[in-house]
């Protein structure tokens, strides 16, 4: 079984033919989903997807982007939504100064905020960063240094560096498909090191496809490419990966881990 450990299934590409999609998923090999909300008017339809799919689960959180538009969305808020059974994470969330879409102050503030929804709740942080890494490891150590939190850091696409900050502060590191493209060789060196325990995969569908789907919209089922070019490149059996990958998704977000 495999995991994808971060997709968007209510969005524009996925959501017109959601059933369609989980269905191919589940051929696939994928048992389970992460559904990751962005703005606060998809939570309830991000937390609705989770409740009718057994295999789904949701996050409630803001994306760097949406910064601005959110300043009400505060640790409170972020806390008393997450209370809901499906809910097993917060995010995403984090810096994105590429595009800057937000107020960069203000990315800062909301990060923060969810960062202490992380630590109140004990419910991992799923943190996007984007030419932001080094203000988004000071804000992870500050924070960490208030009280330890858990995280991942999503669709991984940093330096060497970074990635040793973040495994120092105990996070874990999610491949996204940009591992098998042909330009991606210092992601490639990067995830090829990633220690196994600390590894998950996952797709951003309907976002970057990997090779042998590149153009299309990406969705869930692909995450087995993704799996399969990460085991060669790591020298590992696709078992051994899907194994681990699997193993770390559920130890990672307790919350969900199927009961023994």
């Amino acid at each position: 079984m495999l995991v994808d450990s971060h997709c968007h299934l209510n969005y524009e590409g996925l959501v017109e033919d959601q059933a369609g999609v989980l269905a191919r998923a589940r051929a696939a090999g994928i048992g389970t989903m992460l559904n990751i909300s962005t703005r606060e008017r998809e939570w309830d339809a991000i937390i609705g997807t989770a409740e009718r799919e057994s295999d789904v689960w949701a996050t409630v959180g803001i994306h760097p982007h949406e910064a601005d538009s959110h300043a009400h969305v505060d640790t409170a808020k972020l806390v008393a939504r997450a209370a809901h059974p499906k809910v097993i994470g917060i995010g995403e969330t984090g810096l994105d100064y590429y595009y800057d879409h937000s107020d960069r102050a203000q990315q800062q503030t909301s990060f923060r905020a969810h960062i202490a929804a992380s630590r109140e709740t004990g419910l991992p942080l799923i943190v996007h960063t984007r030419d932001a890494e080094d203000d988004t490891a000071s804000i992870l150590r500050d924070e960490m240094g208030q009280g330890a939190y858990p995280g991942v850091i999503h669709c991984f696409t940093a330096n060497g560096e970074f990635a040793d900050i973040a495994l120092e502060l105990g996070f874990y590191i999610s491949i996204s498909g940009i591992v098998t493209f042909k330009n991606a060789k210092a992601l490639q060196e990067t995830a090829a090191r990633i220690p196994a325990d600390r590894l998950l995969v996952e797709t951003d569908s309907p976002f970057l496809a990997p090779v042998p789907h590149r153009g299309r919209t990406c969705e869930p089922a692909y995450v087995a490419d993704t799996a399969r070019f990460l085991a060669d490149l790591r020298g590992e059996t696709v078992e051994e990966l899907e194994a681990a990958t699997t193993r770390n998704f559920f130890t990672l977000f307790s919350k969900s881990a199927p009961a023994v």
